[in-house]
C-alpha cells in the first residue's frame, strides 16, 4: 500500500506538472485517472501456476515463453473453460468497458450461441471517457476493432500482448492518429489496456487457439455500459461518438449476436453476421 500511495503521489506532481505547461485540464485528468487506477487496481487470481520472474521471461525468446506458457496453463485452461460450456478454438470475442475497467472475453459454440468465459479487471488504462484521437493524447480508443493471428506479440516488452487494430477505418476518416495500442500484461499502460501478466497469458492462449486457420477476433471498446440510463449521463462533448457504438452495443445485449460493423461515410453501419 505504501508504494502505491507513493506511485500516486508521483503522478499527481506529474499531472500538475504536465498540466501547468501544456495548460490542459485534459492531461491533468488523464495523469490523475492512471493514478487513481494505480491506487485501486484490483486483481483476478487464476488457478494456475505463477509466470517466472519478468527478468526470467525477458530473456526468453517467443517460442520458449509460449512453450512456458503452455505447459504451465493447458491443463488446468481445457478444464476452466469446460466448466462454462467452452472448449480451446472456439471463435473469440472480447468487449472492453472503460468506466468499470472490464474486458469480458467471450466464446462461440458449434450452435453459434456465445458464453462468457470470464470478466477479467483491466489492471490499468491511460486517459479518461472518449475517444482516442491522436498519437501522444494518453487515451485508450473506442471503437471496433479487429484481431488477427498477425497482430498477436508473444515477444512483447510487456509479458505477452495483442494489438487491438487501432486506428480503424472509422478512425482514419475521422483524422486519428496513433499506433500499437495493445492488450497486455504488466501493470503500466499509456494508451493501451494491461491485464496483469498471469491475467495476459489465460486470454492470449484463448486468443490464439482462437486466430487459428485465418480467422479473426472482434474487440469492441466502450466508455462503460451503454445501458439508457447512462447515456443520459454521457458527456455532451462525446455524445455524437458515443451514439456510434450504442446499435452494436444494443444488438449484442439482445440477441447475443456479434454485430458486423462496416465503414460508410464516416459512419459505423450495424449488421449481422
Amino acid at each position: 500500500m505504501k508504494l502505491r500511495t507513493l506511485l500516486l503521489l508521483v503522478a499527481l506532481v506529474a499531472a500538475c506538472f504536465l498540466a501547468l505547461r501544456a495548460d490542459s485540464f485534459k492531461v491533468m485528468s488523464s495523469w490523475i485517472s492512471l493514478a487513481m487506477q494505480i491506487l485501486t487496481r484490483d486483481s483476478l487470481t487464476l488457478p494456475y501456476p505463477a509466470p517466472p520472474p519478468p527478468a526470467e521471461w525477458r530473456g526468453m525468446d517467443a517460442t520458449a515463453r509460449l512453450i512456458h506458457a503452455r505447459t504451465r496453463l493447458l491443463p488446468r485452461l481445457h478444464e476452466e473453460l469446460a466448466a462454462r460450456n467452452c472448449r480451446l478454438g472456439q471463435p473469440a470475442f472480447i468487449r472492453i468497458f472503460k468506466e468499470s475497467r472490464e474486458l469480458e472475453l467471450w466464446l462461440q459454440a458449434p450452435s453459434g450461441e456465445w458464453h462468457l468465459f470470464r470478466t477479467y479487471p483491466i489492471a490499468c488504462f491511460s486517459g479518461t471517457l472518449g475517444p482516442k484521437t491522436r498519437e501522444g493524447d494518453m487515451q485508450a480508443p473506442e471503437g471496433f476493432y479487429s484481431v488477427t493471428s498477425k497482430m498477436l506479440n508473444p515477444a512483447s516488452n510487456y509479458h505477452l500482448a495483442f494489438n487491438i487494430g487501432y486506428p480503424n477505418a472509422y478512425d482514419l476518416a475521422h483524422q486519428r492518429t496513433g499506433s500499437l495500442i495493445m492488450v497486455h500484461g504488466d501493470v503500466r499502460s499509456i494508451g493501451c489496456f494491461a491485464m496483469t501478466d498471469p491475467v495476459i497469458e489465460e486470454i492470449y492462449l484463448v486468443a490464439e487457439a482462437a486466430l487459428k486457420d485465418g480467422r479473426h477476433m472482434s474487440v469492441h471498446s466502450f466508455p462503460f455500459r451503454m445501458t439508457k440510463e447512462r447515456m443520459k449521463k454521457a458527456a455532451p462533448a462525446h455524445q455524437q461518438s458515443w451514439e456510434e457504438l450504442l446499435p452494436a452495443y444494443e444488438m449484442f445485449e439482445k440477441e447475443k449476436r456479434v454485430p458486423q460493423v462496416t465503414v460508410e461515410d464516416g459512419r459505423y453501419r450495424i449488421g449481422n453476421f
